[in-house]
């Protein structure tokens, strides 16, 4: 396994970071709260074909490989970029799965710009599908409704669901007018692969996350002086912002190992995928934690930068499902599901 960057790679890692440094500052974020979405941001980015290079040319896009979209998640988590990246990605990889008339006319619609499509990441119950990533600002949403993927249209909007994290969720009622986009084994199928691909990328982002935590940390603490010197020369201190720096590494290496093997050993995708959203959302929610800890009572101000990302950290997590259910979840792809009903909970 070879999971260094090419000089394509550092590139495009660096394109990136130029456009958030840019377009997605701490001022920015903040005043895309409480919603969670930059219009702005949002065309620029999609400009920038964002949502072209998750698909194939066959199918229109620029073919990049799952790392070359987990690189560009990492940087999105450092900047917590306000716009539907992932989920974007994820739901153009979907349809083109599906390869049916009615999937590559949405498809061609969101490479075009004319549409905002996301996924919902739990099946709808009761008809409604609920807490559906960016649900709140995309125009249509797939959602899988008993063995039927569906695709539901938004014209309107949703009311967005509250929450901490300043994400644009929102519930979904399904409507007469869902259109179903496949159905049986082969949408099952498809749709658990998006689940796995929706993982493995917001694992990119939470490495993110926790890597620019465990920076805004470091620089905190080496500045901040009690009894004359910097905080940051106590052990307690120095310790612990060291271990949030090697998981941080131990993240990167499994996010990467993941994506590579999504080509490389399909069978072992899944569960790596898990594994990697897994430890990457503990670290990350470790890192904030003890970053912004180390600020003290100005941390959980509103001035300081840290409290975005330490509420970004939980909630980029949650939405999906908690730790301990996704190293569940990696435990059945690994050794088959005792009971596949309690892999997916609700966030």
């Amino acid at each position: 396994m070879d999971v260094g960057l090419s000089d394509e790679q550092r590139q495009l890692v660096a394109s990136f970071t130029a456009l958030f440094g840019d377009a997605a500052s701490p001022s920015r974020v903040r005043a895309a709260e409480p919603l969670g979405f930059d219009p702005r941001l949002w065309n620029a980015v999609r400009d920038a074909g964002v949502v072209a290079m998750a698909v194939g040319e066959d199918d229109g896009g620029w073919g990049a490989a799952p790392l070359d979209l987990s690189l560009v998640a990492e940087v999105q988590g450092r900047f917590i970029a306000p716009a539907p990246i992932v989920e974007a990605q994820v739901a153009a990889r979907l349809l083109a799965r599906l390869g049916t008339p009615s999937a590559a006319a949405v498809l061609a619609a969101a490479l075009a710009g004319e549409r905002t499509v996301t996924m919902a990441v739990h099946p709808a119950r009761d008809g409604v599908a609920a807490l559906v990533p960016a649900g709140a600002v995309a125009d249509d949403a797939l959602v899988m409704d008993g063995d039927r993927l569906l695709l539901v249209r938004s014209p309107g909007g949703h009311a967005q669901a509250g929450n901490l994290g300043s994400m644009p969720l929102a519930d979904l009622r399904l409507g007469p007018d869902a259109e179903p986009l496949a159905s049986g084994p082969a949408a099952a199928a498809a749709y658990e692969a998006a689940l796995d691909e929706f993982l493995l990328l917001t694992a990119a982002a939470q490495v993110g996350v926790a890597a620019r935590a465990v920076e805004i940390g470091v620089g905190y603490v080496k500045e901040r002086r009690a009894f004359g010197v910097p905080i940051g020369s106590f052990q307690s201190i120095a310790h612990a912002l060291a271990d949030s720096a090697t998981a941080v590494d131990g993240a990167r290496l499994l996010s990467h190992e993941a994506a590579w093997a999504h080509d490389a050993e399909p069978e072992r995708c899944a569960e790596l995928a898990t594994m990697a959203f897994a430890f990457a959302t503990e670290t990350a929610r470790d890192a904030t934690y003890r970053a912004l800890h180390f600020h003290g009572g100005y941390g959980f101000t509103d001035e300081y930068d840290i409290q975005l990302y330490y509420r970004r950290a939980r909630a980029w997590g949650a939405v999906c499902l908690e730790p301990r259910a996704a190293y569940r979840r990696a435990a059945d792809r690994r050794y088959g599901a005792a009971q596949m009903g309690e892999q997916w909970t609700s966030a």
